[in-house]
């Protein structure tokens, strides 16, 4: 038994919100993106060292300002109210700050800025002002306890460390990091240059080895770009384009392996198949050509049968008949083939003057002649269009797509026949207002043995090689046939190209 097929139920997709076009603000070649990405890295590992690098100095520096306040001991503090128990002030750092508290308030205060009068204390900048917020942060400080950051109105910030004093309060003493934020400061401008200067000599040497290391890789894409610009549809092609980089050890070596692999299984079955088409078109000009004498004689016998068919039987007569109109028929099959193989062989047309308009008149006038029932009109320029050409081709071209029109159309169907001139062709068209093509025919009414009548009557004598011919007289002649068609109108378009022609 043949097993059974289920089908789950196609899961309903999502609705995204659109997020604009993939990838509109990143590098799109792979050049650009390694490139891209390098750099990348190397912002993130120079941000990453320079963040550590300052965190690290200034932790540094910190610590050293914690020992000096250490080594102080509070002295400097002790001087305000006790001077010459603590030595010279002047030896202290500029910037040192000195505060004693008693009962949580601030009874002396001062700051060395390296004046004279830092000794005895007279001058008023060596006293500042603080507020109850100062104070009340001075006296939050654990005695004993380690350095602590505080940041002072008018000072800037201050490491502050808290002794005890020797009469019962509390000395607080303190350095300024206004030197150690400057030093860090300068660390920081420092490493910008460097690392901006680092930036660009690594951006210009990197892109400079990425475009280097993927040269290969080009040699592989632009191998691709010539192979798939060779028409591979029909016809003879050499295809002798190879990639040059075949080193196994590399991933782009592997690529190149694989690629010239397949390139030369393409060639071999691109040789195969041109050597079939050749046999198979050597056989239908052969078979054809063959043919032409036999059917000959059998046309000629039936065509003397039927003069002297007087005392013949009707059914005999009738025989006759249908033999001498198949044989026609036949003979016409045979002469579209014959052509059609010589068109495929390449045999060159004949190359004269045509003269377009005329070819269009005696056309619809044969036309209006096999197809009474149908509306028949023409439009031609004013001026006659030539155009340089085999006239035989070009009219059993244009009898063909009026044959075509006239058998696939209802009676009544208008069929316009339009000729225009282009700066460097003449365009010929075939329009009719019939129910138009199928859609799944219209890819293919150009091929051989295609037609429109699926039950293949005779009613309508098609051979599905009318549309053929004319494609294959228009690629003859350099030029091209299309096909637009809809229910209610249908256009063919022969354009046929003219080298006399200016550009207009």
């Amino acid at each position: 038994m043949k097993p059974h097929r289920f089908r789950l139920p196609a899961r309903r997709p999502r609705r995204r919100r659109p997020l604009g076009p993939p990838g509109r603000f990143l590098p799109r070649t792979l050049r650009a993106r390694l490139t891209a990405g390098l750099l990348v890295l190397l912002v993130l590992a120079s941000t990453v060292v320079g963040l550590v690098t300052i965190c690290e100095l200034q932790r540094f520096l910190v610590a050293q300002v914690d020992q000096q306040l250490t080594r102080s001991g509070g002295r400097y503090a002790l001087s305000l109210e006790h001077p010459g128990q603590s030595g010279d002030t002047r030896a202290q750092s500029v910037g040192t700050l000195g505060v004693r508290l008693k009962n949580g308030r601030i009874t002396a205060a001062g700051v060395v800025d390296g004046d004279p009068d830092d000794r005895a204390f007279g001058g008023p900048d060596d006293r500042p002002a603080f507020g109850q917020r100062e104070s009340a942060q001075f006296a939050a400080l654990r005695v004993g306890g380690p350095p602590v950051a505080l940041h002072l109105d008018g000072l800037g910030a201050y490491r502050l460390v808290a002794q005890a004093g020797k009469d019962g309060d509390v000395l607080v003493t303190g350095l300024p990091l206004e030197p150690v934020d400057s030093t860090v400061h300068k660390l920081l401008v420092v490493e910008l240059a460097v690392f901006g200067a680092l930036f660009a000599v690594t951006a210009a040497a990197g892109t400079f080895w990425v475009r280097l290391t993927l040269r290969p890789l080009d040699r592989v894409a632009r191998t691709a770009e010539q192979v798939s610009a060779l028409p591979l549809a029909s016809g003879e092609v050499a295809l002798d384009t190879r990639v040059p980089d075949q080193d196994p050890s590399t991933e782009v070596g592997r690529v190149g392996v694989a690629l010239n692999r397949m390139l030369g299984h393409v060639e071999h079955a691109l040789a195969q198949r041109q050597a079939v088409e050749e046999r198979l078109r050597a056989f239908a000009a052969d078979a054809s050509h063959e043919l032409r004498t036999p059917l000959a004689a059998i046309r000629g016998h039936a065509e003397l049968a039927l003069r002297r068919s007087e005392q013949a039987p009707e059914p005999v007569r009738h025989s006759l008949r249908r033999i001498e109109a198949e044989s026609l028929r036949m003979g016409a099959i045979v002469e579209d083939l014959l052509l059609l193989a010589r068109l495929d062989a390449g045999r060159p047309l004949a190359a004269a003057e045509a003269d377009l308009s005329r070819l269009a008149l005696d056309c619809v006038g044969d036309a209006r002649a096999a197809g009474p029932d149908h509306t028949w009109q023409l439009e031609l320029p004013e001026e006659p269009v030539q155009v340089t050409g085999d006239e035989d081709r070009l009219r059993q071209v244009v009898t063909n797509l009026l044959a075509n029109a006239r058998s696939h159309t209802p009676p009544g169907t208008r069929v316009t026949l339009g000729l225009r001139s282009e700066p460097h062709a003449v365009v010929l068209t075939v329009a009719d207002t019939g129910p138009g093509i199928p859609p799944d025919l219209l890819p293919h009414v150009f091929e051989r043995f295609v037609r429109g009548d699926r039950a293949r009557s005779r009613a309508t004598g098609s051979t599905g090689l009318g549309l053929a011919i004319v494609h294959a007289v228009a690629t003859a002649h350099g030029g091209s046939v299309r096909v637009d068609s809809a229910p209610g109108r249908t256009v063919f378009e022969l354009r046929v190209p003219d080298a006399r022609r200016g550009s207009g």
